[in-house]
């Protein structure tokens, strides 16, 4: 069996900094975690460690998000048959790959030629490898969401699926190579890949001739094309020369010219009426500006006389008002008297209520606080009595504890022992003796007499009395080797049983089996003391303390108060406080209604004297003695404006008329019209003798190469070639239609050897569908499921596997690659299943189905399963590694 033992990735997508899985078993390792926890980036780490060439610039993908700087690097381990492989790829920056094989060194490509060899894949020339590479893995490494998809993996891999086929058959097909069926194909296989690939290409000399044929083909074409531009050339050149002597001729250039300069001289005059045009617009504004001025003024004076009448209305108004608010002051005043002792009246009786409430819930608490320190004092005694028996526990324990790693070995070495005695029984020299009652002889030391049975290890010399003596001795390497052991086993247990301070093992079990009890007694004590007194004994006795002290300070609190008279009836605290409150209010009410009025008297006030000195000023400036003659003064002033201002207009209209009238965004056209006209034509001209000189050149030269005797030379060349091309694909169809017809001979014999493939399927099949099979191709490729119709008993229902739903499409295909794995195992190759969260699509029964097919597959594969569902596996037998753990134990460790 291939076994993974470890994997380590660092810059690898979203593994920003290292991280590494150790110790995979060999048979299913559960991997969980939810979407984008890491699980297919980890497949992906693996599938690139193998697949992809060290030297590939295309894998940029593999870089972490926003670090195009980071250098992806994956680190893979695994044993197989006897030999531990370690490969270690960095991609992108300071591209390596290094493999150790044992004792052997590998690197760069011959390195990834050991591993593609070794689990049967293909690596690309150039770029990121694609699944016509991948080859087993890419039949057994099962991608998300790929479950399904069966065949076109398998058609990848059918050339290693048949090299294994062949081994497991062995001498079955050796009678179809010994009759050189096998060493003819290769030999026609090798004669047409001089000419084709694989998938039918050209290559090799066929390839290098039509390509010569192309290019000659190609060359040709372009030689009669030139030619054929050559003769063009000539005719466009005359045209040339005709139209540059009209245009030398003619200078239309000059007429443009002339055209521009009179618009110009056009546009200066109009641009003189705009300046003129700007002053009168200026002069008007200021017309405008003094009219307006004027009319401010003569509003002002009318404003002004209206607002002197307003003034006395309002002094007036105001005079009244005040005179309304003095009648009022008296009743508001007597009013906030009543409030203000309405409310002492209700503080005092609150503050007598409130020492009532005060003295009452100290008599309560003092009840409470003698409660509290009677249970404090139960429970300290409680504690304290079980804090000593947890002392006179521990103390019993520390006696009898055994340490469990010692005990283990022990057990361990008695397990050995024991075996050993067993194999005694094989090994040893076996004396069987029979003697009369009379008789006896000396085995070494020991007196033998009667009959019995001893078994020798050792050299021992038998004697018998009145004979002599006998020396046996046990023969064979393997009796010293067993004494040696056996010496070292009882040295090692005599070590162990001093260190645990017992004489034998069943003494270590006794006091490890009491040490646990007293440990489950210890268990049970602490948890008890631990519902008692959760924070400690002390904190309990802290407690008590508190609880006394509590109550000693509620006595002298009690002691200050006086004892409530009987006599006296008080309202509750809550009702006193509510009459404060309603007293507080009213007196609030009060004092607002009181201020709010003084408040208006004064802002009466205020406003009568504002009113008064607003009426003084207002009257001064219109009874002021010169008041008449500036009103006066700004009517007249306001005509005269009015006139200036209708004749400026007049004139800024006419003119403005004869501006529009000449078009002035029309001439700056023009004026840039006939300028690039005549820049257009004069640049023509000039570019028009570049080119004759030009094209005379290049005629000049075209006529001095013979392309006409080039062609000619060109088109025997192209002959040659093309007839050449014809022999070598007449070549290509024969060798391609006689190895058609040699694999169809082989396949023939294949067909009838499959029922390897076919034992593993149906191994599979039984847990699932009792009695159904599953039909592979030529190819060994899955094609028919064959089942029991369950509607009737008496014949089959068949489906093409493409026709069956997605999720047992997925079933079948899981089905078909561990019987695939299973094949390549037979055949001595190595095998590794990859699942990346298969089976999602399984209802409950399929499911409990599959699983007990991956359990019997984890008996002869490894298997990485991962999955975002971890209750869907947790029956697998297995447990699961949490990603997101494992990620966090690694960055703790790295920390």
């Amino acid at each position: 069996m291939m076994q993974l033992t470890h994997i380590q990735i660092n810059e690898f997508q979203q593994f920003r900094t290292p991280f590494e899985i150790r110790q995979l078993a060999p048979g299913i390792n559960l991997f969980t975690g939810p979407n984008e926890s890491g699980k297919s980036t980890l497949v992906r780490a693996i599938r690139t460690a193998f697949f992809e060439r060290h030297k590939s610039s295309t894998l940029t993908d593999l870089q972490p998000w926003g670090d195009s700087s980071a250098s992806p690097e994956v680190s893979v381990a695994f044993d197989w048959q006897g030999q531990h492989w370690q490969l270690h790829k960095r991609f992108l920056q300071r591209k390596r790959c290094d493999l150790q094989v044992g004792n052997e060194y590998f690197q760069g490509d011959e390195a990834e030629d050991q591993l593609a060899r070794l689990l049967g894949y293909e690596t690309p020339a150039r770029g990121a490898s694609k699944a016509e590479h991948w080859g087993i893995p890419g039949l057994l490494w099962v991608e998300q969401g790929a479950g399904q998809h069966i065949r076109e993996p398998a058609r990848y891999a059918g050339e290693h699926l048949q090299s294994a086929l062949s081994q497991h058959l062995g001498d079955a097909l050796g009678d179809v190579i010994s009759r050189g069926g096998d060493q003819l194909i290769e030999q026609v296989e090798q004669q047409r890949s001089l000419l084709l690939t694989p998938t039918g290409k050209p290559t090799g000399e066929l390839r290098d001739t039509r390509q010569t044929c192309d290019k000659l083909l190609e060359e040709l074409t372009s030689l009669e094309d030139q030619i054929a531009g050559y003769r063009d050339q000539v005719d466009h050149l005359g045209t040339l020369r005709a139209q540059q002597q009209e245009t030398d001729a003619t200078r239309p250039w000059e007429a443009q010219r002339e055209k521009a300069q009179a618009a110009e001289a056009r546009l200066a005059d109009i641009d003189k009426l705009r300046q003129q045009q700007a002053q009168a617009r200026h002069a008007l504004e200021n017309c405008e500006r003094h009219q307006e001025a004027n009319r401010q003024q003569l509003r002002e004076f009318a404003q002004q006389a209206a607002q002197l009448e307003s003034r006395q209305v309002e002094k007036y108004q105001a005079e009244q008002k005040i005179a309304q608010n003095k009648a009022q002051s008296v009743p508001l005043e007597q009013q906030r008297d009543l409030a203000k002792a309405t409310y002492e009246q209700a503080r005092q009786t609150l503050q007598l209520a409130r020492e009532n409430a005060a003295y009452q819930r100290l008599q309560h608490n003092l009840k409470t606080a003698v409660n509290g320190s009677q249970r404090a004092t139960q429970a300290l005694e409680k504690a304290r009595d079980l804090q000593r028996q947890w002392q006179t526990l521990s103390e019993e324990h520390q006696a009898q504890a055994v340490d469990a790693k010692l005990l283990a070995k022990l057990r361990e070495l008695e397990k050995q022992c024991g075996n050993l005695m067993a194999q005694k029984e094989i090994l040893a020299t076996r004396l069987s003796y029979s003697l009369l009652s009379d008789q006896h002889l000396a085995l070494g030391e020991q007196r033998l007499e009667g009959s019995g049975e001893q078994l020798l290890l050792e050299t021992t010399e038998l004697a018998i009395p009145g004979v002599g003596t006998l020396t046996i001795q046990p023969g064979g390497k393997d009796v010293n080797d067993f004494l040696r052991q056996q010496q070292r086993l009882e040295d090692d247990r005599d070590v162990l049983l001093g260190q645990l301070q017992v004489a034998h093992l069943a003494e270590a079990e006794r006091k490890a089996n009491a040490a646990r009890e007293l440990a489950q007694q210890l268990e049970q004590v602490r948890l008890r003391l631990k519902d008692l007194a959760p924070d400690g004994v002390e904190a309990l006795a802290n407690e008590y303390r508190l609880a006394e002290q509590h109550r000693e300070s509620i006595l002298k609190e009690l002691a200050t108060y006086s004892m409530p008279q009987e006599d006296i009836s008080l309202p509750t605290e809550a009702q006193a406080t509510h009459a404060l409150e309603v007293a507080d209010a009213q007196l609030e009410q009060a004092n607002r209604a009181y201020e709010d009025h003084q408040l208006a008297l004064r802002l009466d006030q205020q406003a009568l004297e504002s009113a008064e000195r607003e009426w003084q000023a207002l009257n001064a400036m219109v009874h002021a003695p010169d008041r008449q003659q500036r009103e006066q003064g700004a009517h007249d002033l306001l005509l005269e404006l009015k006139a200036d201002g209708q004749r400026l207009s007049a004139d800024i209209d006419a003119r403005q008329r004869e501006i529009e009238a000449a078009n002035p965004d029309i001439l700056e056209q023009d004026i840039k019209r006939f300028r690039q006209s005549a820049e257009m034509l004069e640049a023509q001209s000039r570019e028009r003798a570049s080119e004759i000189d030009r094209l005379q050149t290049r005629l000049e030269t075209l006529g001095a190469q013979g392309l006409e005797e080039t062609r000619d030379t060109t088109r025997q060349a192209l002959e040659y070639q093309q007839r050449r091309k014809a022999e070598l694909e007449r070549r290509a169809e024969a060798l391609e239609l006689l190895l058609t017809l040699l694999r169809h001979e082989r396949q023939a014999v294949t067909r009838q050897l499959q029922a390897p493939l076919q034992k593993h399927l149906n191994h599979y099949l039984r847990l699932m569908f009792p009695g159904a099979t599953l039909s592979v191709d030529d190819n060994l490729l899955p094609q028919t499921l064959i089942r029991p119709d369950t509607q009737n008993a008496q014949r089959d229902e068949q489906g093409e596997l493409e026709t069956l739903s997605f999720g047992a499409r997925e079933q079948m295909g899981l089905i078909s690659r561990l019987a695939y794995a299973d094949l390549l195992r037979e055949a001595g190759r190595p095998t590794l299943i990859i699942l990346d969260d298969a089976l999602v699509h399984c209802d409950h029964r399929r499911l409990e189905q599959m699983k007990r097919m991956l359990f019997d597959a984890a008996e002869r594969h490894q298997i990485l399963l991962f999955t975002c569902h971890p209750s869907h596996w947790d029956d697998l037998g297995v447990a699961a590694r949490d990603l997101p753990t494992l990620k966090m134990t690694v960055n703790e460790s790295r920390a």
